[in-house]
C-alpha cells in the first residue's frame, strides 16, 4: 500500500537561525569577515592601542616648530580635542542635543580669569592670584554646577525643544559678557586680560608654565586623564545607562533607569570638561575675551564630533586634527598656496568617494575632467579672450596648471557669484543621480567648482572655511554617517 502521509518538509537552510533573532542581525558576523582589515585590526584593537593614536602628538614639541605653529596647531588641536570630548558625553552617550555647549567653554575662561589675575575696572579693583589648581578646580565645579542646573531645568526636554532651550543659554552668555557688566567683573566687550600663567603651589614649592611647549605638555596630560576617565565611565553602569537612554529613553524608564537623573549626570560631566579647558585656554592667551566663545566656535566643536563619530573618544581626537588642521590652513594669514593645496586634494578624495566601487568610472570621471577643463579653456580663449586674461592668485608651481585649465576672467566678480549658485545646483543634482549619469555629470561640476574657487572662494578665505568644512561634513555623512571612528546602527534607509 502507497505511502499517502504528506512529505517531511526541508529544514531552513540558514540552520544556525535562532528564534526571535532577525536573520540580518544573524548574519553580522558573516559581513564584519568580508570588511577591509583596516577596519577589522582597528576594532580588535584594546583601548590602549586605539590610545596610541595620541603618541605622534608627543613628538609636537620637539618638532622644530616656531612657538606660533605649536600654539595655532598644537594647542588648539588639544583644546578642540577636549572640548570635543565634553560634547560627546552629552551628544555621543546621552544623546542629546545642546547647542549651549560652548558657554560653558566661556564660563570656565572667564572664572579663571576673575581668580588669577588684577582687574582694574570701573573703579573697583579685583586682585585674586590663587594658585592655578585652586582655579582649575573652582573653574570645572562650578560649570559643573550650572551645567546641573541647566540639565535640571531642562530634563524633561528632548529633541529641538532642548536645543532652542540650550541655544538661548548660550546667547545669553555672549551678550551678558558684551554687554551687562555689573561692577567691572565681565569688562564687557574688552574681556579680562592681565590674567596669570598656569602657577602652582605645593609643599612651598611653585612651579609656572610660562612656555607655548609647557601649556602644550599641560593640555596633552589633561586629555589623557580626561580620555582615561571617560573609557573607564563609558565601560562602567552609568554609560551602558547613558547609551540606552540615547536610543529609547522610553524603554530605558520602562527598565528602571533614571532617565532624568542621567541627563543631568551628562550635562554636568559635559561642562566640567568645558570648563578645564576654557581655563587653560584663558592662561594660555593670558585673556578672557567674548569673541572667543561665540556661535562659530560651536560649530567647530560639533564639526570635530560628527567628523569623528559621535561615542567615539579616539575620534575626537582624529576630529580635531583634521578640522583645526584645515582651519588653520585655510586662514586668511596663511599663504594662499596652502589653501590651494587643501582645496584640490579635497576634489581628488571627492571624485575617489563618488566612485570607490567602480574604477572605470573613476578613470572616465577623472579623463572627461581634464579635457573638458582644457577643452573649454581654449574655446573661450578663441570666442572670449577676456575670458582667460585674469591672473591667478598666488599660484605657485599651480600656476601654469590653472593658468591653461580654469577659466580666469578679468573681472569675474558677478561670473563667480552666478557660477556658485550654479554649483549648488549641480551638487545636488550629483547626489540624486547614480551610475553613468553621475559619471556624465561629474567633470562640469568639478571645473566649475574650480573656477568658482579660483575666482571667489581663495580670496575669501573667512567665508571658504566654512564652506569646506560643511561640504566635508556632507560627503562624510553620505560615505559614513557614523563618522571616522563612529559605530554603525541599523536603520530603516
Amino acid at each position: 500500500m502507497a505511502d499517502t502521509s504528506p512529505p517531511t518538509p526541508e529544514p531552513p537552510a540558514a540552520a544556525t537561525a535562532q528564534i526571535g533573532v532577525d536573520s540580518w542581525v544573524s548574519e553580522e558576523d558573516q559581513r564584519r569577515e568580508g570588511r577591509k582589515w583596516l577596519g577589522r585590526t582597528w576594532e580588535r584593537l584594546p583601548p590602549a592601542g586605539k590610545l596610541a593614536l595620541l603618541t605622534p602628538a608627543i613628538a609636537v614639541p620637539f618638532l622644530p616648530l616656531s612657538e606660533a605653529n605649536i600654539y595655532n596647531y598644537g594647542l588648539f588641536i588639544l583644546i578642540y580635542a577636549l572640548l570635543a570630548l565634553g560634547l560627546n558625553v552629552v551628544v555621543g552617550f546621552a544623546g542629546l542635543l545642546d547647542l549651549g555647549y560652548v558657554a560653558f567653554f566661556g564660563f570656565g575662561a572667564y572664572i579663571y580669569a576673575f581668580l588669577s589675575g588684577t582687574h582694574h575696572e570701573k573703579g573697583h579693583v579685583y586682585t585674586h592670584h590663587w594658585a592655578a589648581q585652586w582655579s582649575i578646580l573652582t573653574a570645572v565645579v562650578m560649570c559643573a554646577v550650572i551645567g546641573l542646573f541647566l540639565g535640571s531645568s531642562s530634563r524633561r526636554l528632548l529633541g529641538d525643544y532642548l536645543a532652542i532651550v540650550t541655544l538661548f543659554f548660550g546667547q545669553a552668555f555672549v551678550v551678558f559678557t558684551n554687554s551687562a557688566d555689573p561692577y567691572g567683573i565681565t569688562n564687557g566687550s574688552n574681556g579680562l586680560g592681565n590674567i596669570d600663567p598656569l602657577r602652582f603651589f605645593a609643599f612651598g614649592a611653585s612651579f609656572t608654565v610660562s612656555s607655548t611647549r609647557g601649556y602644550y605638555w599641560f593640555l596633552f596630560g589633561c586629555v589623557i586623564v580626561v580620555l582615561i576617565v571617560l573609557h573607564l565611565l563609558s565601560e562602567s553602569r552609568t554609560g551602558r545607562a547613558w547609551k540606552a537612554s540615547r536610543e529609547d529613553p522610553l524603554a530605558a524608564e520602562m527598565m528602571g533607569m533614571p532617565v532624568n537623573r542621567l541627563k543631568i549626570m551628562a550635562f554636568s560631566f559635559g561642562a566640567a570638561i568645558a570648563g578645564l579647558a576654557g581655563s587653560v585656554f584663558a592662561a594660555a592667551q593670558t585673556g578672557a575675551f567674548p569673541q572667543n566663545f561665540g556661535t562659530q566656535v560651536l560649530i567647530l566643536i560639533y564639526a570635530v564630533v560628527i567628523l569623528g563619530g559621535t561615542g567615539s573618544l579616539t575620534g575626537m581626537l582624529a576630529g580635531a586634527t583634521a578640522i583645526i588642521v584645515s582651519f588653520q590652513v585655510l586662514d586668511s594669514t596663511s599663504p594662499p598656496n596652502n589653501a590651494r593645496t587643501l582645496f584640490y586634494l579635497s576634489l581628488v578624495v571627492g571624485v575617489v568617494v563618488i566612485f570607490k566601487k567602480s574604477r572605470a568610472q573613476m578613470a572616465v570621471a577623472v579623463a572627461s575632467t581634464v579635457a573638458l577643463g582644457f577643452a573649454l579653456h581654449a574655446i573661450v580663449h578663441e570666442v572670449w579672450p577676456r575670458g582667460t586674461s585674469g591672473q591667478v592668485t598666488s599660484g605657485g608651481y599651480l600656476t601654469g596648471a590653472i593658468k591653461h585649465w580654469v577659466l580666469l576672467p578679468t573681472n569675474p566678480n558677478r561670473l563667480a557669484v552666478y557660477g556658485y549658485l550654479a554649483l549648488i545646483v549641480l551638487v545636488i543634482t550629483i547626489v540624486q543621480l547614480k551610475g553613468w549619469w553621475r559619471v556624465a555629470v561629474v567633470p562640469p561640476t568639478i571645473v566649475l567648482t574650480a573656477f568658482v574657487w579660483e575666482n571667489l572662494l581663495i580670496q575669501q578665505p573667512a567665508v571658504t572655511r566654512y564652506v569646506l568644512f560643511g561640504v566635508l561634513l556632507i560627503a562624510l555623512m553620505a560615505t559614513r554617517p557614523q563618522g571616522l571612528f563612529g559605530t554603525a546602527k541599523v536603520e530603516i534607509a
